[in-house]
């Protein structure tokens, strides 16, 4: 069986902390080759096991056996480690016989209630606008937060469209969900001080946005691109 580099005794390995999706790297690296995670083990000269946690969990791992992976792969450390993640999503090439689905309603409102970022449309005298917000899932209604004077605060009382979506580049795979509905203000005194408190959102952008805005859950689709292999 292989060990990892640098287990025998002597300095203490250098760490590399890598991002959460090194493992998704690796293995659609190795899926590129028509390798098995054993095969891929063996040139690395790694335990399987160890590539499956790699592959898998993504923990901390040694810079050596990171090269050893790059070099049994034909690729290089700073690859597996997302040079060029600062690009565009969506450069990668396709995926293994992808399959295009639709989402079921409830899996929908599931990624909604995790929250992050999507991007508000909506219409100005000068033609459609899309923003970025910060927002939340609450009952119903996406919740965000706007500067009172800010563009999105005159889309209140009109028809907007809200869109999030999650990309894996290392899988070119990712969802997409669209939301429709008319964005109204949240006035209610106890319902805004049980959001500032407790759920959010808190806009990166910084600043004074105490203008909350919701878009009731009016029309709700969703779509999935997904490896078929």
């Amino acid at each position: 069986m292989g060990t990892e580099p640098g287990d025998e005794a002597g300095p203490r390995p250098r760490r590399a902390y890598p991002g959460s999706d090194l493992g998704r790297r690796v293995a659609r690296r190795r899926e590129e080759l028509g390798l098995t995670r054993e095969d891929a083990a063996a040139r690395a000269r790694l335990h399987p096991g160890y590539l499956e946690y790699v592959e898998s969990q993504a923990g901390v791992v040694s810079m050596e056996a990171l090269a050893a992976m790059a070099e049994a792969l034909e690729t290089s450390v700073s690859a597996l480690l997302g040079a060029g993640t600062e690009q565009p999503p969506g450069r990668g090439p396709l995926a293994r016989g992808p399959v295009l689905e639709e989402l079921p309603s409830a899996e929908c409102r599931e990624k909604l209630a995790s929250g992050g970022v999507g991007r508000v449309v909506f219409s100005t005298p000068n033609g459609l606008e899309a923003l970025p917000v910060n927002f939340r899932l609450t009952g119903d209604a996406i919740v965000f937060r706007t500067a009172a004077d800010g563009a999105l605060a005159g889309a209140v009382g009109g028809d907007v469209a809200f869109e999030t979506d999650r990309i894996d580049e290392a899988r070119s795979e990712g969802w997409s969900i669209l939301v429709r509905g008319v964005a109204e203000l949240v006035t209610e005194p106890e319902e805004r001080r049980h959001l500032r408190e407790t759920t959010g959102p808190h806009p990166w952008a910084g600043g004074e946005r105490d203008t909350w805005v919701r878009i009731p859950l009016g029309v709700v689709s969703g779509r999935r691109i997904r490896s078929g292999l």
